[in-house]
Parts: C-alpha cells; sequence; structure tokens
C-alpha cells in the first residue's frame, strides 16, 4: 500500500515536538507501507536530513515556503476566514505541487499531520487521515493572558477563526488522531470521541540511564523559541527559583534547548546558565539531579518528560501536563500549581535521595509501560488498513 504522508515541517532534526512525533511513526509505518514523503520547508534544509529520511521513505519531496511568500500569505489571511496558522503555510503554487505529486503516485491513503497543512488535502478524493495532534484553539485562549495588550485582538480573532477551523474540518478527514485524551476533549466538534487518542513514545535505546557527574541540581529542556516554554523558563527562574534559593542559595539550574528567544537569553545569572542548541540532549538529563516543567500554558503532552522519565531523573511539572501523562502524584512525578508548591516539591527531593531515587524508578517503569512508539503507530495503521 502506497501512504502519502504530508508534514509542515521536515522531521529532521527532531528538535521540536511535531517533527519528533512525525520521525518516529514515520520510521514505523515505513515497515508496512511505502511511503511517498511531502514536507513542507521554511528554515534551513539539515545537510543529513535526506540521508537519514531515505531510510524510511521511497520518495521524498521537500518544498520550501519562500520568506517573502509567507509575508503575502499572511496578509491575505487576516482578509478570508482561515487561521493565521493555516494561512502562513499555505501557498497556491505549493498546492499545485502537492496535486502533481499525488497524481504521480497515486497514493492509497493520505496521512497529514496538524491542521496547519489540510487545506492542501481537505478535498482530495482519497481515504486521509488527519493527526489533529494538539488543539491550537486551546493553546492560543491560554496564551492571551499573558499577551500584550495591543496583539490580543489578533490572538482573540485567531482563537475564532481556530474554533471554526477544527470543527469544520473534522469532517473532511475519514480518520482523526490526537495526541491524548484531554486535547481530545477540546476538539470543539459533537463527535469527537471519534478521535482516537495515538500517544507519542520513546526510544528506550537511546534513551536510558547514563552515568554522569552531577552538575546542575535542576534541567528544563525543550525549544526555546516555544512560547509555552518560554513562559515556563521565566515562570521558573522568576517565580520558582526565588523560593529554593532560601533554603538553598548554591543551587543551580541549566536551561537547554534550541532557538533561545531573548526573554530566556535574559534569565541567566550565577544560579542559571541557558545552552542554546545541544548535539546530544541526554547529557542535559543526566547531568541534573531534577527535572522540572512547570508548563503553564500549550497543550498536548510533553515529550521531555517522557525523556527524563526514561533516563531515571525525578520530575516535577504542573497539573497541566499531568492530565495528558496521566502518571501517578507523588509516586511516579511530583505535581505542583504554585511556585511554593515546586518549591517544595525540589527542596524535598534534594534533601531526600531515597525519595528521588523511588520517584525516578517509578517514573521509568511508568514510561515503559505505557509509551511505546511501535504499540501507538500501530493504531494509525489499523484505521489505515480499515479505511474504506
Amino acid at each position: 500500500m502506497k501512504l502519502f504522508i504530508l508534514l509542515p515541517r521536515v522531521p529532521y532534526p527532531t528538535e521540536k515536538g511535531d517533527k519528533l512525533r512525525a520521525f518516529n511513526q514515520l520510521k514505523q509505518l515505513s515497515k508496512k507501507y511505502e511511503i511517498i514523503l511531502c514536507s513542507l520547508n521554511d528554515s534551513f534544509l539539515h545537510e543529513d536530513a535526506l540521508t537519514v529520511l531515505g531510510q524510511y521513505a521511497k520518495s521524498i519531496y521537500i518544498l520550501n515556503i519562500p520568506k517573502s511568500g509567507m509575508i503575502v500569505n499572511l496578509i491575505k489571511t487576516i482578509f478570508s476566514n482561515i487561521p493565521l496558522q493555516v494561512g502562513y503555510f499555505y501557498n497556491k503554487k505549493i498546492k499545485k505541487k502537492i496535486d502533481a505529486i499525488i497524481e504521480k503516485h497515486k497514493p492509497d491513503h493520505i496521512f497529514c499531520q496538524l491542521i496547519r497543512v489540510a487545506e492542501y488535502v481537505k478535498d482530495v478524493p482519497l481515504p486521509k487521515t488527519l493527526d489533529y495532534q494538539d488543539v491550537f484553539s486551546k493553546g492560543v485562549e491560554r496564551r492571551l493572558a499573558s499577551t500584550p495588550f495591543y496583539l490580543r485582538p489578533f490572538f482573540r480573532l485567531e482563537y475564532r477563526r481556530l474554533l471554526a477551523y477544527e470543527h469544520d474540518i473534522f469532517n473532511k478527514f475519514e480518520n482523526k488522531i490526537i495526541i491524548s485524551e484531554p486535547d481530545r476533549d477540546l476538539i470543539p466538534h459533537p463527535d469527537r470521541e471519534k478521535i482516537v487518542v495515538v500517544r507519542n513514545g520513546v526510544d528506550y535505546s537511546f534513551f536510558k540511564p547514563l552515568e554522569r557527574q552531577q552538575e546542575y541540581d535542576l534541567v528544563f529542556t525543550g525549544n526555546m523559541g516555544y512560547p509555552p516554554n518560554i513562559n515556563a523558563a521565566e515562570f521558573l527562574v522568576n517565580k520558582i527559583l526565588p523560593f529554593v534559593l532560601k533554603q538553598k542559595p548554591g543551587i543551580s539550574l541549566l536551561i537547554a534547548g534550541a532557538s533561545p528567544n531573548l526573554r530566556v537569553q535574559v534569565l541567566k545569572s550565577e544560579n542559571v546558565e541557558v545552552t542554546g542548541w545541544v548535539s546530544d540532549m541526554r547529557e542535559c538529563y543526566a547531568c541534573a539531579g531534577i527535572f522540572i516543567a512547570p508548563m503553564q500554558i500549550g497543550t498536548g503532552l510533553q515529550n521531555k518528560l517522557l525523556e527524563a522519565m526514561a533516563m531515571q531523573i525525578p520530575c516535577v511539572t504542573s497539573q497541566l501536563a499531568n492530565q495528558a501523562l496521566k502518571a501517578k502524584e507523588n509516586e511516579e512525578i511530583l505535581v505542583a500549581d504554585t511556585a511554593e508548591e515546586y518549591a517544595r516539591h525540589i527542596i524535598s527531593l534534594l534533601e531526600n535521595p531515597q525519595k528521588a531515587n523511588e520517584i525516578a524508578l517509578n517514573g521509568s517503569n511508568f514510561v515503559r509501560k505505557n509509551y511505546s512508539w511501535e504499540k501507538e503507530t500501530g493504531k494509525i495503521e489499523n484505521l489505515i488498513d480499515n479505511t474504506d
């Protein structure tokens, strides 16, 4: 069977959550289907991307979106009814190229990641599966409170458009999947229960415990140009850390991840290190005693938590993040709402190595039991194979 996969970004390297999910699903799906991979690209193409992806896709098409075209697209989108996140990625010339690729290869099924590119294939008369992955409308709504007042009208407009688009696109695809139950329940469609939950997994041969000298007490990782991670980093340094410093003045924090926003860069201090891009994130996990992910906004499953837990690092996170993860509080993970609660958890783990070790081991066992790329991607295969 030929499977046409359409992605909004080239899924290598996997420094962003959507690229990590796409790459591992591609890897698993290639074991069963002939893959025609089509990825939009708005940035520099990694020199190894085609070689790596060529291991899993028989045909690869990288369709570059020119920066000038993106600006024009956004301006046009303002005067339309589609969300800016869809308009940003949509280009009429690329639409013609995608139609031509589909006509050339005549796939049996189309797999589309994110509503950002759903516009390209929504009316193609072939069986289709859409990966909502996250609920963009809810993510925008959660960001409204922290958005500068002069941008709020645009965010409100985007929120309303996303609500409508997430509803309308539902009926254009035979199958729909999403990353977690809480996200599924937020999709604005009366038949949302029909959406299949397909979680992420972990490469346990890669993310496994490493013996490293502890250089930092705390670590937080992720793409540091992503608004929810920027927000979490600021909350961690400006709100949580002051409470911890009162009892642990020498505490050290590592913030690691690609594309650190200026708001993250200015968080550097005697106690805080900001790395930027790192070639092997495992080293960052392994050199710290506690992983902390104080997510305040955003949706979806946090891959950073899965990876840290797989490496047997005790984790502290928010109720929001654990709603998708579903780890047992105080057994497999520690959960907090306020800065003071985060600080108490951190100090407790620092002062009680036995408790930290128990949380780490339980957390590792939890993710190994519940998060498998092979098992979860099998749900997608079942949908594809049973779609008329």
